[in-house]
């Protein structure tokens, strides 16, 4: 009679656990913050030893705009390179500096985007607390060694320009 009871009970648990089941839930999020690339960057040599992206010394300042569809979501992280992603070999320290800005805004209040900025090291960050579009401008410049002229070749940097939930 134990032996049945036993036997009885432990089929009761085989049951029980195959009877459970996990049913996955799926959901899929659309950012409300969209980075568009408006003008590719281009490094002009004022000097041997320089490469920048300001309009004065050959280059193009890169542009980024920001649509921002639901105010005060998000913040904006833009870096300026603080190294090549690509380049002809280099004996020596590249010296890096850079500034990011509003340029152009959609709506006259976001200027405020500029005044509340926060910096460190390469990084500036933005509190987007206003919907519409933002555009920004980053400038670069590269300062190779101590008197020492770049090699000849290609020369590639990034922008980093993230959209980070609050």
């Amino acid at each position: 009679m134990f032996k049945k009871a036993l036997v009885a009970s432990s089929m009761f648990l085989a049951f029980s656990a195959l009877a459970q089941s996990e049913v996955p839930i799926t959901g899929n999020v659309a950012s409300k913050c969209v980075i568009t690339t408006d003008t590719p960057g281009v490094y002009g040599q004022p000097t041997t030893n320089v490469l920048s992206t300001n309009p004065q010394d050959g280059g193009v300042t890169p542009i980024v705009r920001y649509d921002i569809i639901e105010a005060d979501a998000y913040k904006a992280q833009i870096s300026w390179p603080n190294a090549f992603s690509s380049s002809p070999s280099l004996n020596d320290v590249v010296n890096w500096d850079g500034a990011v800005e509003v340029s152009e805004v959609s709506n006259a209040e976001m200027a405020a985007f500029e005044t509340n900025k926060v910096l460190w090291d390469n990084v500036t960050e933005f509190d987007l607390t206003l919907a519409g579009s933002v555009w920004f401008k980053i400038d670069s410049q590269a300062d190779y060694g101590f008197n020492k002229s770049f090699p000849g070749g290609v020369y590639r940097a990034s922008v980093l320009a993230e959209c980070i939930a609050k």
